[in-house]
């Protein structure tokens, strides 16, 4: 294993552990509860945007595997403070990441530490636990006004 995947699982540890975000706040734009059938990972997101300057983050609580929950943190870190209109873009990218099976490491402009998640897309089994907070995301998407 390479120092480079030895990091990346530290990364992946850390976050699993100090869940930056996690915590419900209530009065959200939107809210989404998503569930990983296969192994019973869930994760609630609320997404919150600035009325004025159009900014989002997000709050959310979940349950699961250490790369479900390293995935929602990065996710609230990586989102803080960004345009809403640029979620959608970065969601994509996530998705075709972890589609690759290894070979897309991740456009670290748009992912951020997020890429961490990269080596996932080689255990297909995982990578639904990986896209569950992305998911809830895209969900509330939908679900924000205007």
């Amino acid at each position: 294993m390479s120092s480079l995947d030895d990091l990346y699982r530290q990364v992946i540890l850390d976050h699993s552990r100090e869940r930056h975000g996690a915590g419900l706040l209530g009065g959200a734009a939107a809210q989404s509860h998503q569930i990983n059938p296969t192994c019973g990972d869930e994760v609630t997101l609320e997404l919150h945007v600035d009325a004025v300057t159009h900014s989002v983050h997000v709050a959310w609580e979940g349950n699961g595997c250490a790369i479900s929950m390293a995935s929602a943190s990065l996710l609230s870190d990586l989102v803080a403070g960004t345009d809403l209109d640029g979620l959608s873009a970065r969601i994509r990218a996530f998705r075709e990441m972890l589609r690759s099976r290894g070979a897309d490491s991740g456009d670290e402009e748009l992912l951020g530490d997020a890429v961490v998640l990269s080596g996932v897309s080689r255990y297909i089994a995982r990578v639904k636990c990986a896209m569950l907070a992305w998911v809830a995301l895209e969900d509330t998407l939908t679900r924000v006004d205007g």
